[in-house]
């Protein structure tokens, strides 16, 4: 199991930044969350990754889970990681607020919403007394890191395609379906032409 505090590089004993693992990140939590929130959803990530979990069960990532935990339900040990990481977090900002987006970025996060808004048209219709999902559900289903779904979900939420419920989750909305929906009907057409070209010039 890694240790709270690794050696450097160099062997000289010092705590790098760059050594230690973004605790914060594999609990796939914010850096002001609070007590509670760390450990409810440390539970939740322990109880999935555990390793005697048939489907979702992974050792390695159990143990990184357990080493996050270990130093972030703690106040003293937390506060000393979060002074060693303060610079990574920084370059990590520069980084973000110095890339601008291209359209690609921006073609990349429209398709993310729309199978956001899939995923939960599916659920709303397969289980319609249990439509919502998590954030964290949403992003293993779609290989997403949690931080990237974070603006899609406020989006969708602010265009009211997509609520939270009682427990957070998320769920589609009528605004929603009717959204859907009709970009599908927009799409049908252009596919049943492509389709017809693609014959005729056979």
């Amino acid at each position: 199991m890694p240790t709270d505090e690794p050696k450097g590089p160099k062997g000289d004993g010092q705590v790098y930044a760059t050594d230690t693992p973004d605790y914060y990140e594999l609990l796939q939590i914010s850096p002001n969350a609070d007590p509670d929130t760390v450990t409810r959803v440390f539970r939740l990530l322990a109880r999935r990754y555990h390793p005697d979990q048939p489907d979702t069960g992974n050792e390695d990532r159990f143990r990184e889970i357990l080493a996050a935990y270990a130093v972030l339900h703690d106040p003293e040990k937390r506060a000393h990681y979060d002074v060693n990481h303060m610079g990574l977090r920084k370059e990590r900002w520069r980084f973000v607020a110095d890339g601008a987006p291209d359209a690609g970025d921006f073609a990349a996060e429209q398709q993310v919403r729309l199978v956001v808004l899939e995923i939960l048209y599916a659920r709303r219709r397969a289980e319609p007394h249990k439509p919502g999902m998590s954030i964290l559900d949403l992003a293993e289903l779609m290989g997403q890191p949690f931080e990237h779904l974070e603006f899609s979900s406020w989006y969708l939420v602010q265009k009211k395609f997509v609520m939270r419920n009682d427990q957070s989750q998320l769920q589609i909305t009528v605004d929603g379906v009717d959204y859907l929906e009709e970009r599908r009907r927009q799409e049908t057409p252009r596919l049943r032409l492509t389709e017809s070209s693609s014959v005729s010039a056979h």
